[in-house]
């Protein structure tokens, strides 16, 4: 086993090595067995995660320990049949986003060593980007499972709240940390992910969750702030532009949020009583050790010291109303897009201005553990100057396989290679906890108006993931009126006589059963749903009218369809 000397952080403290990304590597991989469903992968974890038989050091060697059993989520991983070859370096008690506030060494970027790695997972990242191990855990309490994977050309996915156990995790800020994964394609971070959640008793955070499991429609709605900051990074204000274009040029539809309560509970977490719970992981070894925390994190530690009792429940009670606030946009979205990391930072820039840049890293993530959201980090693009570029998607807790979904579709579109190491990216494979196509209940509907394909109101049903089945005609049973004073303009449909109709043109749409309940209460009144018979002697869903509403209305039967009646008005 290989561990880091004190000589040896005095030489790493002055180089952005790549050798500082371990803190400890085993000469011979521990694996519990050959079968499961990790088989054949290799892994690394953060230092604050415990691995026995591997000192535990939190980046800190005064408080390191030797775990005598693994963490909840390393004895899963090694049951599923992965190798773990060792401890990777991070910012000092998981206090940071950057990768330099180690006394192992500055961790660096695996595409340019000038500059930062991200953290505070930084060695986990390096290693996978790198192609050292198949993927990593690292922890994510602020952003740190995110950031170091944008700015590395990888996948992070950070999790539910709860949804992996933290039991053998030193804290970060115990109620708002997650495990996380790192790895260089979507489908295996999921894998990971379905191996290693569950409810566990022993983690006084854990709980069990219900995740969503069918996919986002295709034409998915997906937010984007309404202010942005790249603090001068035009390549990354230019990178993100071209994310916005990919996911529309997907079927994604742009919607504009209003970012300002995200951003305010972002700001909470540093510059309010919640910074105690920093100084509460540590407390006890802080006040008897604080010399052998390195700066900034000393300073920050500290500072949670100063705060009372109220300030804290003053802080929590602003944080529940800014999630209120924020939580209008779901409304109006599926996902949430933002820049993983607004910009990239020379080590030397960083460790000039520690506080200011690392802050600046956190721009677009802070607000995600603190509002119970879930996140997944993608590539995106590489820059002109040969920086990667990373988006992440946010969803509601409870989406990490929806996530998972549209991180993997988004991933595969970019035409990127994985990681650092110029392979390119296998097959897209199916995500275990989204149902196939095959297996989500669906709902037959017949539209014959405004909700034809290219009319004002079709969007109603491609933004929940229906499709066009077929086009066909009604049985010749059913007259078609245009309703007057109706915006957009709209026909009713009436069933009458044998003999005293006409067939009328209708396009059959296939929609997910969970979501036509949300359609059916668009449909303005005298218009309804009831039962359509078509042409070929088959029933379906459809729109009908009342016929009391069609006085005053027209007949346009003739035009054998709502298509051929508004091209006939137009033609005028």
């Amino acid at each position: 086993m290989q561990e880091k000397t004190f000589s040896d952080m005095g030489r790493a403290a002055a180089l952005a090595d790549p050798a500082n990304a371990w803190i400890t590597r085993s000469d011979k991989p521990v694996a519990l067995g050959e079968a499961g469903a990790l088989s054949g992968l290799a892994f690394a974890v953060k230092d604050n995660i415990d691995a026995a038989g591997f000192p535990t050091t939190a980046a800190c060697p005064a408080f390191a320990y030797q775990p005598t059993a693994h963490a909840s989520v390393v004895q899963k991983l090694l049951e599923a049949g992965a190798a773990l070859h060792g401890k990777t370096n991070l910012d000092q008690f998981a206090c940071g986003l950057n990768g330099t506030r180690s006394p192992y060494g500055p961790v660096p970027n695996a595409f340019d060593p000038a500059y930062v790695s991200g953290g505070s997972s930084s060695g986990s990242a390096y290693v996978v980007a790198s192609g050292q191990v198949d993927f990593a855990l690292g922890t994510d309490t602020a952003g740190s499972g995110r950031v170091p994977a944008g700015l590395n050309n990888i996948v992070g996915i950070k999790p539910s709240k709860g949804l992996l156990s933290a039991c053998g995790v030193v804290p970060a800020a115990q109620s708002a940390d997650c495990v996380s994964i790192f790895a260089r394609t979507v489908d295996v971070a999921a894998r990971v992910l379905h191996v290693a959640m569950g409810y566990d008793p022993r983690d006084p955070y854990s709980r069990g969750l219900h995740l969503a499991d069918t996919a986002w429609p295709a034409a998915f709605r997906f937010g984007v702030p309404s202010t942005l900051a790249f603090f001068g990074d035009r390549a990354a204000e230019a990178a993100f532009a071209e994310s916005i274009a990919r996911l529309e040029a997907m079927g994604g539809i742009r919607v504009t949020i209003d970012y300002t309560p995200l951003a305010s509970a972002a700001a909470l977490l540093y510059e309010s009583a919640l910074v105690a719970e920093r100084y509460a992981a540590v407390r006890s070894f802080f006040d008897a050790h604080a010399d052998a925390v390195v700066e900034p994190v000393r300073g920050i530690l500290a500072d949670g010291q100063a705060y009372s009792a109220a300030d804290l429940c003053e802080a929590q009670t602003a944080l529940r109303g800014y999630g209120q606030q924020a939580a209008a946009m779901w409304r109006d979205i599926d996902v949430l897009l933002v820049p993983t990391a607004p910009t990239h930072y020379t080590v030397a820039a960083m460790q000039a201005d520690p506080v200011a840049l690392n802050r600046n890293l956190g721009a677009y993530t802070n607000f995600v553990n603190l509002l119970d959201y879930a996140a997944i980090s993608v590539p995106s693009t590489m820059r002109p100057d040969g920086l990667p570029f990373g988006i992440t998607f946010i969803g509601p807790c409870g989406s990490d396989w929806q996530l998972a979904d549209l991180g993997q579709r988004y991933h595969h579109s970019t035409g990127l290679t994985q990681g650092a190491t110029g392979e390119a990216l296998p097959p897209a494979q199916p995500i275990a906890g989204i149902k196939a196509a095959s297996e989500v209940p669906m709902i037959r509907v017949a539209v014959v108006g405004a909700h034809l394909s290219g009319m004002p109101l079709n969007g109603q049903l491609t933004e929940r993931g229906a499709s066009l089945e077929r086009t066909t005609e009604t049985a010749p049973d059913y007259r078609l009126y245009a309703l007057p004073n109706t915006v957009p303009p709209k026909p009713g449909l009436l069933r009458v006589a044998p003999g005293q109709g006409s067939r009328i043109a209708v396009e059959v749409w296939r929609m997910p059963a969970a979501l036509y309940g949300s359609f059916v209460a668009l449909i303005p009144h005298p218009l309804g749903i009831g039962t359509l018979s078509l042409a070929d002697g088959s029933s379906v869903q459809g729109f009908i009218c009342e016929p009391l509403a069609l006085a005053g209305a027209r007949d346009v039967s003739e035009f054998g369809g709502w298509r051929a009646y508004i091209a006939s008005l137009q033609a005028k």
